[in-house]
């Protein structure tokens, strides 16, 4: 049987790897709470823990989160491998979709919380990560696809 949706996988495979590289990086080099500033008042890297879903949603939650990320994990591995073959967009959403929930999810069950640095003050945002990136960028490439103009049939 042949791998199809190869976008899917290579970026699924760096969404999932980037986030816990830099989780690792994070938990490894700062004390929890730590911030330090890249521009200051604007862009900072503060190592805090979240038991939420993406940007600090509903905080303690994490026993259904941790579940809802497997399954989320599961459906869309199900749908690369035995489903059609998507669009390059479908695939680079779906794959953002599973590395961001892979990398959350490894989180939730191996730490019961998520790493979360990624702290945006100019605009007064919750301090997210890399997985929390890709599922939104995620979403933008589904809406971006679902935008795309379908195949006319030729033969009508």
């Amino acid at each position: 049987m042949r791998l199809k949706n190869h976008l899917f996988w290579i970026t699924a495979f760096i969404a999932f790897f980037l986030d816990q590289l830099t989780k690792y990086w994070i938990v490894q080099t700062f004390s929890l709470g730590q911030t330090v500033p890249i521009i200051p008042d604007v862009f900072h890297f503060t190592y805090v823990t979240n038991t939420g879903a993406a940007f600090s949603l509903f905080s303690g939650k994490v026993e259904w989160l941790r579940w809802l990320s497997l399954v989320v994990s599961l459906l869309l591995i199900a749908l690369a491998w035995f489903g059609q073959n998507l669009s390059r967009w479908n695939q680079l959403g779906y794959g953002l979709i599973l590395g961001g929930a892979m990398g959350n999810g490894i989180d939730r069950f191996a730490l019961g919380y998520v790493v979360d640095f990624l702290d945006f003050r100019l605009i007064n945002f919750a301090v997210f990560n890399i997985a929390d990136s890709c599922i939104t960028i995620g979403i933008i490439c589904l809406l971006i696809a679902s935008w795309e103009k379908a195949p006319s049939d030729s033969n009508s």
